[in-house]
């Protein structure tokens, strides 16, 4: 079959082009608004962008909580999300009014942060703060302008849970990340295959 994603014309009962790009890692974010109320959610348009400096991003379908608390504050933690955590990402996606708190809203324990004031999620075995750089209007070809907004912001510090490091090395198949797939699915890694680089190669 073959589509076009502006026709939506796949004949399908979803758009599958979500299944296509996948897995996509999840970004699950905690800001504090102005009112200093915490607020989590999760975005599976998210993902490590570059190093030296260290950037992250996720992708706002509407100007949402995140994306304007970030802004306000001028930093976000990005939450490792974890299959032992999944049912409690998955709450945290629920739309609820801005006066209230996710964290609260999924039983979930906040833990100070370092370098930021944004709390992170307790259970995560790994957390980034990050200090807040621009948001970005993404636009089409044809230069019109989406509903979408890129939030980017740089790594300024890293927990880690040290359970999960062995010989030197973070266990990403030990601390189970989860991904999303394409429609209600998740997956997530549990293991790995380690294969060196060829000679010269980036």
């Amino acid at each position: 079959m073959f589509y076009e994603p502006r026709l939506d014309n796949h004949g399908l009962p979803h758009r599958p082009l979500k299944a296509i790009v996948t897995p996509r890692p999840i970004g699950w974010i905690s800001t504090l608004a102005p009112d200093g109320t915490a607020n989590l959610a999760p975005y599976s348009f998210f993902n490590l962008l570059s190093e030296e400096p260290d950037i992250v991003g996720f992708s706002s379908s509407g100007a949402k909580h995140s994306m304007r608390n970030a802004e306000a504050s001028g930093e976000f933690v990005c939450n490792l999300a974890t299959l032992p955590l999944l049912e409690q990402v998955n709450l945290t996606s629920k739309p609820i009014p801005a006066s209230a708190s996710e964290f609260d809203l999924a039983g979930l324990e906040q833990a100070p942060s370092r370098l930021v004031k944004a709390p992170r999620v307790a259970a995560a075995p790994c957390a980034l703060e990050c200090r807040y750089i621009e948001t970005i209007r993404l636009k089409g070809a044809d230069g019109r302008e989406a509903g979408t907004f890129l939030v980017l912001g740089e790594v300024i510090g890293v927990h880690i849970d040290e359970r999960f490091i062995e010989d030197g090395l973070l266990k990403a198949e030990r601390m189970q990340p989860i991904a999303r797939g394409g429609y209600f699915d998740y997956s997530w890694v549990d293991r790995v295959k380690s294969l060196p680089r060829p000679a010269g190669g980036e």
